[in-house]
C-alpha cells in the first residue's frame, strides 16, 4: 500500500515521502494516528504544492536536531547509586534515570525512548550512550557510574 506520510517517522521516511507499507500498519497505525495518508493522485498533487513548505520544515528540524547533538555531544553525567561491598549495584540506570540526570545538568529534557540503551547498566564505571536528538541525528553522552556515599 503506498501512502504520503504527514510527519516524518524515523523506520520509514520524511514528510512528504511516498512509502510502501503493509495494509495492517497502514490501517492501523498510520491512518488513525493522522500520520500518513492514501497516495491518490489528489493527495500527491496536494503533496506535491506543499513540498517547499515541508523542506523548510525539514530544514529547521534538522539545524535544531544539529544545535541539540552539538550541545549534547560528550556531555558527562555522574550517576551515584547504591552498590554492595563488591562494588555490585543494588538496581541499575536506566534510560529514565538518564533523562532526569540531562535535564537537571543541562536544562535538555529528552524522552526516555530517545535514549538508546541496549540494557540497563548495572556496573560501575564509564558509559557511552547514544542519544537520538532528531532524524537519523544523533549524539553521544558519558554515563558515569560511581558509588554512593553513606553518610552516618
Amino acid at each position: 500500500m503506498e501512502v504520503i506520510l504527514k510527519e516524518t517517522i524515523d523506520t520509514l521516511g520524511r514528510e512528504g515521502d511516498i512509502v510502501t507499507v503493509k495494509p495492517g500498519y497502514g490501517r492501523n497505525y498510520l491512518f488513525p494516528q493522522g500520520k500518513a495518508v492514501f497516495a491518490t493522485k489528489a493527495n500527491i498533487a496536494i503533496a506535491e504544492a506543499n513540498q517547499a513548505d515541508i523542506e523548510a520544515r525539514i530544514k529547521a528540524d534538522a539545524a535544531t536536531a544539529d544545535a541539540l547533538a552539538k550541545k549534547l555531544e560528550g556531555t558527562v553525567l555522574t550517576i551515584a547509586m547504591l552498590t554492595s561491598d563488591d562494588e555490585r549495584l543494588f538496581g541499575s540506570v536506566t534510560e529514565s534515570d538518564i533523562c532526569k540526570k540531562l535535564a537537571e545538568v543541562t536544562s535538555v529534557v529528552l524522552e526516555k525512548k530517545k535514549i538508546l540503551l541496549v540494557e540497563p547498566l548495572k556496573a560501575l564505571g564509564e558509559t557511552v550512550v547514544p542519544c537520538k536528538v532528531g532524524y537519523q541525528t544523533t549524539a553521544d553522552i558519558i554515563i558515569q557510574i560511581v558509588a554512593l556515599e553513606e553518610t552516618e
